[in-house]
């Protein structure tokens, strides 16, 4: 039997990006889903802009499609580089960071995206939000 993400670790996994969004002071659009790229928990803080919503959310697809962090993908996109066009696949992928895939006993079970500061802040958010999975072990 395969693993799968539970709503009760969406939940947990979107809380922990909240609270780290509210820490740094950045609104944040923050998404879970699931192995299938099927939204499991999103959030929108007060505040957090509106177009980011979709970007959370496709980073969080990309990581589970491809199976690695949005950020990785970022070399590999640019003009001339071997999966330059990418991003124009799969209904729009997104080749910058904030997308986290999560895995539990080294199985593919969800990821999260995070969209709406700098892709720094992105990133530190998406990086709190998934260690409240991994932390909890799975």
């Amino acid at each position: 039997m395969s693993a799968s993400l539970t709503h009760a670790q969406a939940r947990r996994i979107l809380d922990a990006g909240i609270a780290k969004a509210a820490e740094i002071g950045q609104p944040m659009n923050i998404a879970v889903v699931d192995d299938g790229g099927h939204l499991l928990a999103f959030g929108r803080m007060d505040g957090a802009i509106k177009a980011s919503i979709d970007i959370a959310t496709r980073k969080a697809v990309t990581s589970v499609m491809m199976n690695l962090p949005s950020a990785a993908l970022t070399a590999l996109v640019q003009p001339g580089a071997e999966l330059y066009g990418l991003e124009q696949l799969s209904g729009g992928l997104v080749a910058f960071g904030g997308g986290i895939p999560l895995h539990a006993g080294g199985e593919l079970v969800g990821a999260v995206g995070v969209s709406a500061g700098s892709v720094e802040q992105d990133v530190t958010v998406a990086d709190a939000a998934a260690a409240a999975f991994t932390g909890s072990g799975g």
